[in-house]
This record gives C-alpha cells, sequence and structure tokens, in this order.
C-alpha cells in the first residue's frame, strides 16, 4: 500500500469518526435528556418522526412518533421531544405548520400565558386544527367562483351606468346650449339688475329693523324694574292674603271654643233644673184638670156664674 493510498484511508476513517460522533451527540441531546409530550391531530398533513417541533418560532424538539390513536382511530398522536426548560403550559397550543412554503411541515407550538400551569412530562397538550391544502383549495376556487360572478354582475351594471351616463351627459349639452346659456345670462343679468334697484331698499329695511330691535332692548330693560316691582307686589300681597286668613281663622278657632262654652253651661243648666221642670209640669197638667172641671161645671150650670147657692132640686109631683 502507497502512502497516498494510507492518507486517504485515515483521511475517511477520520471523517467517518467525526460524522458518527456529531449523529451520536445529537441524538444524546434529543434523547437522553428531552421531555416527552403528546397532541391530538385531525389532520397530520406529512408529518413525520424527526420532523422540527417549534415553540414560539424556535427550535425546541423533534416529532418522536405519528399514528392513529388507539381510543379513536379518526385522531393522529404526536409523540414529541423537547429540550428541558421549553415552558410548554396549559394555555400553549399546538398545530400544523412549516417554517417556509418549500419546508417540511412541523408541530408549531404557541408560548401560551407565563401565569399559567406548566405542563407535567407525558402530558398531553391541546391542539387546534389547521386547514389542509385541500381545504385552502377548496376556499380559493369558492373565492375565484364568487369573483367570477361578482364580475359578471360588475360588467351588467356597469353597462347600466354607462348607458345611463350617456343619457346624462346628452341633457347636460342639451341644458348647456346656445340657447340656454342665453336664457341663463338674461336671468342672471334680471338679477344684478333687481339687487342693485333694490339694495336701497333692502339697506333702508336692514337700519329699520335695526332700530327697532334697539327700541326693543331699550322696552326689555324698561320693563326690568316694573317685573321686580310686580313680583314684590304679588310677593306682599300674598303675605297679606296669608296673614288675613291666619287672624280669621284664630277668630274662627276663639267663636268655636265660645260656643263650645256655652253649650257646656246650658247643658249644666237644664240638668239642674230638670226636678223644677217636672212640678212645673205637674203642676200645669193639674191645672189643665181643674180647668176642664170647672168648664165641665159651667155647661151643666151655667147660672152658678150668677147665683151664689144654687137652687133646691124641684120635686117630682106625685
Amino acid at each position: 500500500m502507497t502512502t497516498e493510498a494510507k492518507v486517504g484511508t485515515f483521511v475517511f476513517a477520520s471523517l467517518a469518526l467525526l460524522a458518527f460522533t456529531l449523529i451520536h451527540l445529537v441524538n444524546a441531546e434529543f434523547r437522553g435528556g428531552g421531555v416527552h409530550y403528546r397532541t391530538y391531530l385531525q389532520y397530520a398533513g406529512g408529518l413525520e418522526a424527526g420532523n422540527d417541533v417549534l415553540f414560539a418560532g424556535i427550535a425546541a424538539g423533534k416529532i418522536t412518533a405519528v399514528r392513529p390513536s388507539e381510543a379513536d382511530p379518526t385522531r393522529i398522536e404526536v409523540l414529541l421531544e423537547l429540550k428541558k426548560g421549553i415552558p410548554v403550559n396549559e394555555k400553549s397550543v399546538a398545530k400544523l405548520g412549516s417554517v417556509s412554503l418549500m419546508s417540511d411541515p412541523a408541530l408549531m407550538i404557541s408560548p401560551g400565558s407565563n401565569s399559567a400551569r406548566r405542563l407535567p412530562p407525558n402530558a398531553t397538550i391541546p391542539s387546534a386544527e389547521s386547514p389542509s391544502i385541500d381545504e385552502l383549495t377548496g376556499e380559493m376556487a369558492t373565492a375565484a367562483d364568487n369573483a367570477n360572478r361578482l364580475i359578471t354582475e360588475a360588467r351588467g351594471e356597469l353597462g347600466g351606468i354607462a348607458a345611463d351616463a350617456h343619457t346624462l351627459l346628452a341633457n347636460l349639452n342639451s341644458i348647456t346650449g346656445q340657447s340656454n346659456r342665453k336664457q341663463v345670462a338674461e336671468i342672471l343679468q334680471h338679477t344684478n339688475g333687481l339687487l342693485a334697484n333694490e339694495g336701497p331698499k333692502i339697506d333702508h329695511l336692514a337700519d329699520q329693523l335695526s332700530a327697532v330691535t334697539q327700541h326693543a332692548d331699550t322696552l326689555i330693560a324698561r320693563m326690568g324694574p316694573m317685573v321686580d316691582h310686580a313680583d314684590g307686589a304679588i310677593q306682599n300681597a300674598n303675605s297679606t292674603i296669608e296673614d288675613l286668613r291666619t287672624k280669621d281663622l284664630v277668630e274662627l278657632e276663639g267663636t268655636l271654643n265660645q260656643a263650645r262654652s256655652l253649650l257646656a253651661t246650658m247643658q249644666v243648666v237644664v240638668q239642674s233644673k230638670d226636678s223644677k221642670l217636672d212640678d212645673t209640669v205637674e203642676n200645669l197638667r193639674t191645672a189643665t184638670e181643674n180647668l176642664d172641671q170647672l168648664t165641665d161645671s159651667l155647661k151643666q150650670r151655667p147660672w152658678s156664674l150668677i147665683r151664689i147657692r144654687q137652687e133646691k132640686d124641684r120635686k117630682v109631683p106625685q
């Protein structure tokens, strides 16, 4: 073996050893001291083991496995390994993404909130679905169809608008023709002459209005004290009426009190004279009976008023 062959073999062996060492170190960095998590997606979008995991846009780890979930095969379970110290929390959200249009798909994790609780190892990171390329293509096709329909409708509307614009221009041309311009000039000239003739009258009317306004201001200023005096008179009348009303009420109250006392006195007098009134009534009754007896006696013997002695009764003849 020549010296050149020995040197070449040594160089290739050194390069192979260096590459093996680098690969071993990288694998040791991500496998030996990483923190494992998992998340679930409805659409994986070409994710596979070895794709990057980005936390707030920075390289944070690698995907270790992508497989259908055993509990729900309609969901894709994504296992990932993150570097130590990555602050994944309960508000962090994992979704499918990519760094650029030509790069491989990657798993994007949002930073979440600093006040949220940190997720422990082997925890499930909340996920959010990203639209797939097929969905985006369908939406773009729908938008294109809507745009074509809108353009067609706009063309129709523009045609009508163009026709209306032509009609408007024709009307404007007819309005601004030679005869119409001559009439407008005559109207403006007549208006200028009218303003020139009636200008002094208008100025005079304005002066009169100004004078009337000044007189009105003077009259209002003079009426101010009269209004104040009227307010004072009304207040005095109100106070006088209030005094008279109070005085009448006081006198009425005194009269009622006197009437009450008089009634009380009469009641006492009547109660004290009850017995005497009874005797008087009895005497009147006795006198009435005596008068009745006297009247009956006079009816039977009217001559008793003349003769003192009564004649003897006649004997019956035998």
